[in-house]
This record gives C-alpha cells, structure tokens and sequence, in this order.
C-alpha cells in the first residue's frame, strides 16, 4: 500500500517520538528507532496539531526471556512507526540546544525540546522538585507556561523538559517512556507508587520502592498467578519465577542481588523472595527450616536505627540449591562485616541489636533467674540510646517466634541456654567498673554484682577475669620474655569493651554455622542453586567511620558487577559478534576501586600498613592519605582527620577517627586465654576459632607490641578477602536485579520525596540501564542452541544444514523485520519482545505435538488396559473357583461337625432324659410300694385324736405288739438283706469266674476249631485213601474164598458188612457236615454283602449324595436290629453246627478203632 509523504510532518510532532531518534529500515516503510545524536526539525508555524494518541515509543511484545516488556496499547503504537520517510522535508528552522543540567547530560533522548503551544513540559521548581506545565505561549528563547495550582510562569525555554502523553502514565516498565528523563521517571514511578503499585521495570532491573505499609501483593493467588505466568506486572514474584526457570532450562546458577540504602527494603524483599522460592521447591520439609532462619538473624544482626527501625547491620548471601526435579535441597548463608560497634555503642534514638531486647523482655521466669536478668533499661550497655522499644513491635513475643526458630533449625536445648547465657554476660561486661589502685591511673575491676555473673556465665574464675581485664602480658627482648602490664581506665575499658565485642561476633557466627549444619545435613545437592545477596546499601551520613567506609567499598563493588553485567559487558559482547551497535557511553567506578585497592598507595593498603605501627594514629593516617593520594581524581583532603572519596553516587565525607582501632579489631591474648579456660563450651570454642585465625599468615609487616594477637587480619583485609569470594561466586551466576528505594526518610506511608527518589536512581544506575537497554539487543542466543530451539518449526527439512543458516531460515519463515534484529559472528541479537513470537509458536508446536502424543500414548495404554483386563478376570475366576471349592469344602466339614456335635448332644440330653424319669419312676414306685406296704400290714396303731387343752400337740398311740413285730420284721429283712448281699457277691464271683472261663473256653474253641480244620482235612485225606485200599481189598478177599472156610467168609462178612455199614455211614455223615459248613459260609457272605450294601446307601442318603424319600436315622436303626437278630441266629447255628461236627468226630474216632482192630486181625489171619 503507497505510503504517504507527510509522515516527518506528523513525526516531528508526535510526543512519544524521542527527538534524538531517528527511523532506518528499507523502502518497505517498516522502521525502528536508533540512537543519534541528531537536531529534530519542527516546522516554523506556532500552531500545530498534536496528535497524542500516537504519542508512545517502541513497545516490545511479550517474550520468554523478558516477561515485562508489554503493554495494551503496543498495537496501536506499532503503526505510527510503519510509515515511509523518504518524502522530502518541509523546510524547518533548527531550534538551538538546551543547556543540559547535570541530572539530563547523560541523557541523548533528552534533547532541545521545540516548544508548542498547549504542550506539557516539565518544570523544576526552586526547590528541587519537578512540576507539570502547559506551554501557553513561545516567543524567542522565553515561554509562559501554567501550573495546576493556576500559576503563570514566565521562563527559559530552555529549561523545559519534554513530558510523556498521558497514556503513558503509569506504564509497568520505563523502557515504554517516549522521553526517559529524570522528570518523567520519578513522575511514572510516584504515580504508581501513589496507587499501591510498588514494583515497577527499568528494563532487567526490577525497581521497588518501599510503601512502609503491607500492601496485598503477596497473597496465594498472587503466588499461584504468578507460577501460572497468568500474571505478569512486575513484582519480586516474577523475578524470582524468571531465575528459577532460567535455572530448570539453562542449568546455569542464578542470583537475586538485592540492594538499596537503609530502610528501602531489602531484608523484606529478600525475605519475599525466599517465601516464592518455598513455594516454588516446597515439599521436602527444609524449606520451612530456611524461613525460619529469617527471625534469627534478624534478631542478631538487625537493630534500630534513625532511618530504619529493622536494619541490617550485616551482610548476608544465602544460597538454596535444589534438586533435579526442581525441589529444595538444601541451603548455605555467608555473613558479611557485622557490625561489633553497636553492640558496646548507640547512638541516641538507636538501638543495639534486638535479641537483647528481647531477651529482657521475653525470657521465663526460670531463665531471668538463671542469668540473674535485669529490665533493658538498667544495663549500661542499652541504656546509653535511651531507646527500648520500637512501636509496633513486641519484644516479648518476638523473643518466642526466636525459640521457636531455634528449635526448628535444630538447635539444642543446652546450646539455646549457652546462647542466651552469653548474651547476658555480654550485657553484665558493660556494667563493670573499674577503681584506681595507684596515683598512675592503673585500675582493676570492682568485684561486684557485674563482674560476678560474668565470671559465672561464661565459667571462669572471678580473679582470672579481674587480671584479664586489668593486665597484660606482652613479650619483650630478643628471649620473648613476658612481662604484665597494668592498664588505666580507658585501656581497660577498652579491653572490656573489645571483649564484649569478641563474644558477640563469635555468637553470631556460631549461630550461622549451626544454621549452616542444620540446612545441609542429609540433603543432596545437584549444583544447581539461586542465590540471594541481602548486602547493606550505600550510606551517607553527617559523621561516616569506619564501617560506612567498609560498606561503601562493597556497594562500590557490588556496583561495578552491576556496570560489568549491563553495560561492560553488554557493549563488549556487541563488538566481539560484529554487529552493528552505536556505543553509548556511561559513568564507570574503575577509578574508585583503585583508589580503595590499588598497592601500595590504596585506602586500604595505607590503612592496614598505618594499623601495624605500635605509634600509628588516626591523624597520621589522615595526613598519610592526604600525601599519598591527592592526586587522584576521586579522592580529596579535608581538614584535621577528615577525607573525601567520589563514589559513583556521590560524595561521601570520612572521619578517621577510630579507623585503626576498629581496622586492628584487636582482642589480647589475655582474654583469648581467659575465653579457652573457661567451663562453658561455647567461650572455648569461639577461642579455638580466634587462634585459628591469628594463625594465618598476614601479608605485610607484622604488629610488633608482641602476642599471638598482633598477627590477626585486619578487618579490611578479611573484608576484601570475602568481598572477592563473593564477587567469583556472583560471576559465575546469571544476576537478577532488584533495586530497593525509600521513598522519604521518616518512614511514612504515601510520604514521595522527589529528590530522595532521583538521587537513590542515580546511585544505582537505574536510568543508565534503561537507556542501554532499549537502545540494544537484550535478547540473545547462540546459533546452534536458536537452531536447536526453533528448528523444527520450518516447514522444509533443513537437517543438513549448518546452524547459522537454519537461524536465517527461520528469521526469513516468521517474517521477522531485518532491523529487529543482528546476525553477530556466534550469536543471533534481538530487540525486547521479538523472541516471544517465536516462544508462541514454539509452545503452541510443542503443545500440538503433546496433544497427538498423548493421543497415541492414550490409545496404547488402553489397549493394554484392556488385555490386563483380560487377564485379571480370567485369574479371578481361577482364584474365586478354588475360594469357592474350599469354601465349599470348608462349610461340608463344618456340617459334617455340627451333625456329630448335635448327634452327641441329643444322646446326652436324652440320656439326662431317661435318667430323670428312671428317677421319677423308682421314686413313685417307692412310694407306692410303701403304700401298699402300709396298707398290708393291718392296724399298726391307733389314732387318737383329742381335743386338747391349749395348743398341745396330737400323738400317735401304736400298740406294742404291733411294734415289736415291726422290729422282728426289720431285723429279719436286715438279716436277709445281709444274706443277699453275701449270695451277690458270691455270684459275683461266681460270675467272674464264669467269664475268665468263657474266654478260656473261647481260646480254646478257638484252638479246636483250628484242629478240627486239620482233622477234616486229614479225615478227607484219610476217606480217599481207604476208598482206594477198599476197592483193593475186594479183588483180594475174592482169590483168597478157598482159603479161608465158610465160618471165616462168614465172619468177614459180618465184619466186611459192619465196616462197610460204618463206611457208608461215615461218609454220610462227613458230607453233611460239609455241606452245612458251606451253607453257613455262603450265608454268611451274602449277608455280609446285603448289609454292607444297605449301610452305603443309608450314608449317601443322610449326607445329601443320594436322593430318596425314606428317613435314613430311621432305617439305620431298623437296619441295626436286622443285623443283631441274623447275628444271634447265626451264632447259634454256628454252635449247633459246632456240636454235631463234634460228635460226627467221635464216632468217626470209634469207626476208625474198630476199622484198625479189623484190619489187624485181617493181616494176623494172612499171616497165620
């Protein structure tokens, strides 16, 4: 579509427009802005129209790396910038520079401003502060202007600063501002600030200025909004959400830097961190022990100060790794610098640390008495401030959520009462005092109610600490002998003092340690960690020593890592890739960390050469510093012992006084012995620990007053020494920076003072970071990893291809405009947002690839669902048919039982039955036979009945003759009674006897049958054989008739035919027997059958396996009495059977004799 050519026109008067941008790009009319330093041209006319509804600078979408960078209206904006600029320019009058001031000569979007008529500038009041006018009229180098309050001023057109549309009012990030000037940043912030938005975006840095009241922004729905990413304001939230996720994705370890002056709010923001981080990596139980550790060293190491009612008098990196699935693991603090001072020294209105507060105000009973507490305000220690309570607070309860914490990092109950002991002799050290003993000041402890529990709490002797504080040993000649020194008052107090001061540290270090061993003991660790830096902030007070000196090096530090990060490095990384970038320059603090750590002729180095002088003073110092350093740009002499040092937020004014004494940190070999032979175990472990220290080697020349204590590091040497360990550790990680700011000094809520404000920016280099920022390319990503990343979004396979060429490709795919971004030599360069278009369709790819996979996977899983299924039921059913087989089996048993049981029951109870009525019976027949008795035995006596006198009882009259007959009876039935009894137990006998006969005769029946079995068996034998010999006799007895006469023939015949009769007759009578024996047999067999076969079939039928209608308990019984009546019939046939078979034996014996006497007397006949 044709451009028109009127866009520089409208261009020049677009308010948003920054007038030191200039639109490159091809023909095509797609443009974006660069940085120049060029004049913008406006037309001559007064009058113009201004169209502000265009009135906004670039705005970048959203994107992964940079979740902060949007805003509604980008849309709308994008479109005045599409227009062509190639149409020849209207003829305009250059209009002559502003002058800049200090706060805006950085600035090159803050350029001559041509003033318009009903345009709103920015106007700074004699007082400082900005205010907001509308340009009523221009004429030459001088413009009206009007206030709100309906003021019309006259002034410079110079002096007007350009202000920013209204629709940009409050934009969540100042890298949306058209004109990023001082004015218009503290005017966005203040109008957030005012409606409870307190974060808000300088490009990577997050600003937050304190609202000194809780606002609702940390609910658990911002929290959960904010892991959802449904939520994306800025916020200490989205900060943390962006590490963790860089963390998880690159695997590289992150940290939150957090800074800012006292009272901006950075232990709370710390604090505000850790909670999403918990949150986050919640679950294993350890994140609450790191909470935790928050009131513990805010009581240790926090105290009331003018400006800040909790301010950290430390410094504190607390690194919490995680595990790979993104859990908490573990965590490590690091402390820096505390500050000892405080503990010996207040100023008014401070306070010294809160746990002595509390301590007084909170411990039990049982405790106060144990280490014999007093109120606050008697200890001379606390009272010096005047200062014992914060409002709003209770030291009380606060003391409790104290224990409470220590018991849940694991601190033991003797621990917890060593700690609290130590404590209280800190604050009893400040009540010692101390009498003169001689005319030359030399002093020695009063033995009083102070030096006492001293000695008591910290398990010494009461005169060892009396000369540990009062003397000191020192080493002299070339043998190292030792003499004591007698102190005076102030080296004394001083000795005390630095006792104190020991003791304390010592504590707190303790503390952490424990802290330390209790959040990494069992956990694993991964070596991914995001670590958060709670460091003091810039300070800058009427009177600084030598802590503010210490703690403005650090931000120094702290400051150039910052610089390093954003503009060093960011710049330098530009030119290594060969991209096209514009260089912008900023205000670098290389030359005041020289002059802190340059050697020999730094701060520190004269300074710590300064403390090794047994003679050095805090004036010698001063003028050693003033001789040395001079020359140096940032550094500037002042009178007596004063200095001034340019740190990159200022100008801050030192006084040297105690700047060796604190430096040397000294604490005699006296009191380290006094601390070592103490009972307590805690004194001797801070003892052991200060010798460890004195032991390592110092570098320079050595504090020759003599003792081990003289070769201790100095504090500024051990500071710079964590000060670099932690700078590598930061290096190593990607920083995320949260720039904390305080609104006023007076802690009020609402309370916005502007140059409060604008100065705190320039100290933290806010704008600077802006300005590089959107001007430059914060988006980058190697060739291989962007290749990696987006590759498989083009639509052609491009696998072969190098990685720089797939980028192109995929530039050329998504229609990305050439001046978004640069092609660097190993890195691809975009401008804010352009990476979230390809993040969108990346994810959008990423989650239709899901949705087929976890079609595919659904299909497959219920596809084996169903064949597990399959196979469970067939299972089932095996498991629940033999169940059901032994359940079966199980209930038949238990019938079974209950049928015996009962069957043995029923016996009994009719067996109980029929004893009853047996009993009843013979008790009516006694009765009725004692009856009839009485009756027989006629008239036994006679009856009178009388009346009687009175109540006198009947009587029976019996005759004599009666009773002695009755006598006669009974003695006579006694008799035979007796006679019974004897006749029974003589049958008795006679019985037994009977029966051992009977089984006698048993045995013996037995045994005959036995040999009645073999007789039969020889009898048969016997039979046939003289069958055979008969049969032979007979052809004999024929030839031999001639022989013998007729009286022989006759005899033999006569014998012959009784031989042949018994012959007959034997043999009759041998098969009979036989025959009946068989008879008997088969009888016997056939019933056995029958009655085994009823038996069977009566039992089928009663347990349930055979079907019949007839009453089987019944049957048994009638069964039962067959068999008993067949049996006794049998038996008694059987002995029948028995007699006769007996008796046909003796007659065969007889017919046997009679046979052998014949035979003989045949053979004797042949013979003769």
């Amino acid at each position: 579509m044709p451009q028109k050519k009127v866009q520089d026109k409208r261009f020049q008067t677009i308010k948003s427009l920054p007038v030191d941008f200039r639109l490159a790009g091809d023909a095509g009319g797609d443009r974006m802005m660069l940085p120049d330093t060029i004049s913008e041209h406006v037309e001559e006319s007064g009058d113009v129209v201004v169209d502000t509804a265009n009135g906004k600078g670039h705005v970048g979408s959203d994107s992964d790396e940079s979740p902060y960078c949007s805003l509604d209206t980008s849309a709308k904006d994008g479109a005045s910038l599409g227009d062509d600029s190639d149409g020849p320019k209207d003829p305009t009058t250059p209009v002559r520079s502003l002058k800049r001031s200090y706060g805006d000569s950085k600035w090159s979007d803050t350029t001559p401003y041509a003033s318009k008529k009903k345009l709103q500038s920015w106007f700074q009041l004699p007082d400082g502060n900005w205010e907001l006018g509308t340009i009523i009229q221009t004429s030459g180098n001088e413009s009206v202007i009007s206030l709100p309050e309906g003021k019309v001023l006259k002034v410079i057109t110079e002096s007007l600063i350009p202000a920013n549309p209204d629709i940009l009012d409050g934009v969540d990030d100042l890298m949306q501002l058209s004109y990023l000037n001082e004015p218009s940043v503290l005017y966005n912030l203040q109008y957030r600030y005012d409606r409870d938005m307190i974060y808000t975006k300088a490009g990577p840095v997050l600003v937050a200025i304190n609202p000194f009241k809780k606002v609702p922004l940390y609910e658990n729905d911002y929290v959960e909004a904010y892991k959802r990413k449904s939520l994306e304001s800025p916020h200490v939230y989205a900060i943390t959400d962006t590490a963790m996720r860089e963390m998880i994705r690159d695997e590289v370890n992150q940290s939150i830097i957090i800074s800012g002056e006292s009272g901006a709010g950075k232990t709370e923001t710390a604090k505000i961190a850790m909670q999403y981080l918990a949150a986050l990596g919640g679950g294993s139980g350890i994140e609450y022990e790191i909470l935790k550790t928050n009131p513990i060293l805010e009581s240790f190491g926090n105290a009331k100060t003018l400006r800040n009612d909790n301010s950290s008098r430390f410094g504190k990196l607390i690194e919490i790794h995680f595990s790979e699935t993104g859990k908490i693991s573990g965590a490590k603090i690091q402390t820096f610098l505390l500050e000892k001072s405080r503990v010996v020294q207040c100023s008014e209105g401070e306070r010294s640390y809160h746990i002595f507060y509390q301590l007084c105000a909170g411990a039990p009973p049982s405790l106060r008495e144990k280490l014999n507490l007093k109120n606050a305000n008697e200890f001379k220690y606390l009272r010096q401030s005047n200062c014992y309570t914060i409002s709003g607070v209770d030291d009380a309860e606060q003391f409790r959520v104290v224990m409470e914490a220590l018991d849940i990092v694991h601190v033991k109950k003797e621990d917890q009462e060593s700690v609290f002991a130590m404590l209280a002799a800190v604050l009893w050290l400040g009540d010692v005092t101390f009498t003169p003993i001689d005319s030359e000041n030399h002093v020695e402890p009063v033995v009083d109610e102070g030096l006492t529990n001293v000695a008591t709490l910290i398990g010494c002797n009461v005169e060892e600490l009396k000369l540990a504080l009062s003397t000191r040993k020192m080493r002299v000649g070339k043998r190292n002998d030792t003499i004591v020194q007698k102190l005076t008052l102030a080296q004394a107090v001083d000795t005390r003092d630095a006792l104190a001061k020991s003791i304390y540290s010592c504590l707190f270090d303790w503390l952490v340690e424990q802290i330390n061993k209790s959040l990494a003991v069992g956990k694993r660790r991964t070596g991914r960690s995001i670590s958060i830096l709670d460091i003091y902030g810039f300070e800058s007070f009427e009177r600084n020593s030598f802590e503010q000196f210490c703690i403005n090096y650090a931000n120094e530090r702290l400051q150039q890592h910052f610089n390093r990060h954003l503009f060093k490095l960011e710049q330098e990384e530009y030119i290594q890739d060969g991209i096209d970038w514009a260089k912008v320059d900023f205000e670098d603090n290389q030359d005041c960390l020289n002059l802190f750590e340059k050697k020999p002729l730094g701060l520190q180095s004269l300074l710590d050469e300064e403390s090794t002088f047994p003679n050095g003073t805090d004036l010698s110092f001063a003028n050693k510093l003033k001789q040395h350093l001079n020359s140096n740009p940032c550094f500037r002499g002042e009178r007596e012992k004063a200095f001034t040092v340019r740190h990159y937020a200022g100008e801050v004014t030192y006084d040297t006084t105690c700047f060796l004494e604190k430096n040397r940190d000294l604490l005699h070999l006296d009191s380290i012995e006094l601390l070592s032979s103490c009972t307590c175990h805690l004194p001797q472990a801070f003892a052991s620990s200060m010798l460890t220290q004195s032991e390592k080697p110092v570098v320079g020349p050595l504090h020759k007053s003599g003792g081990a204590d003289s070769q201790k590091l100095s504090v500024t040497t051990k500071f710079k020494g964590q000060l670099f360990q932690l700078m590598q550790r930061l290096e190593s990680t990607t920083p995320h920076f949260i720039r904390c700011i305080k609104p006023n000094n007076f802690q009020s809520p609402g309370s916005y003072n502007q140059g409060l404000v604008l100065q705190q920016l320039r100290c933290c280099g806010v704008l600077e970071v802006v300005r590089i920022s959107r001007s430059g390319f914060p988006t980058r990503m190697s060739h291989q990893k962007f290749a990696r990343r987006y590759g498989f979004l083009l639509l052609e396979h491009v696998a072969s291809q190098d990685p720089l060429s797939v980028s192109v490709a995929i530039l050329h795919q998504f229609n990305i405009l050439p001046e978004m971004y640069q092609v660097g030599y190993t890195k691809l360069f975009f401008r804010t947002g352009q990476i979230g278009v390809l993040e969108d369709t990346r994810n959008r790819t990423l989650r239709g690839i899901l949705r087929v996979q976890s079609c595919f996977r659904g299909h497959q899983a219920r596809c084996h669902l169903r064949e597990l299924r399959r196979g469970i039921a067939t299972l089932q059913s095996f498991i629940r048919g033999e169940k059901t087989r032994k359940e079966y089996a199980s209930i038949l048993n238990r019938h079974r039982a209950a049928i015996s049981i009962q069957k043995h029951v029923k016996a009994r109870i009719l067996r109980k039955k029929f004893e009853r009525l047996n009993s009843a019976s013979t008790a009516i027949q006694s009765v009725i036979r004692g009856w009839l008795v009485r009756r027989c035995s006629g008239d036994i006596g006679l009856l009178q009945f009388g009346a009687r006198k009175g109540n006198e009882p009947e009587e029976v009259l019996v005759k004599s003759s009666f009773l002695a007959e009755l006598q006669r009876r009974v003695l006579r039935a006694e008799a035979a009674l007796r006679e019974k009894e004897e006749e029974n137990d003589i049958l008795h006998q006679r019985l037994q006897q009977y029966e051992n006969r009977w089984s006698e005769y048993e045995l013996k029946m037995k045994s005959m049958e036995e040999v009645w079995q073999k007789q039969m068996r020889s009898l048969q034998s016997s039979l046939s054989i003289a069958k055979k010999s008969l049969a032979f006799d007979d052809s004999h007895r024929n030839s031999d008739a001639s022989v013998n006469g007729n009286e022989e023939r006759e005899a033999s015949w006569d014998t012959g035919g009784n031989m042949r009769i018994h012959e007959s007759n034997g043999g009759r009578s041998t098969s009979a027997g036989l025959s009946v024996i068989s008879r008997l047999a088969e009888e016997f067999e056939q019933r056995s059958q029958v009655f085994g076969d009823d038996a069977k079939f009566l039992v089928e039928v009663k347990s349930g396996q055979t079907e019949a209608t007839l009453d089987p308990d019944h049957e048994l019984r009638r069964l039962k009495q067959m068999f008993e009546a067949w049996k006794k019939d049998y038996g008694s046939r059987l002995r029948e059977t028995k007699v006769i078979l007996h008796k046909l034996g003796t007659e065969e014996g007889s017919a046997d004799k009679v046979r052998k006497k014949w035979w003989g007397r045949r053979n004797s006949t042949r013979m003769n």
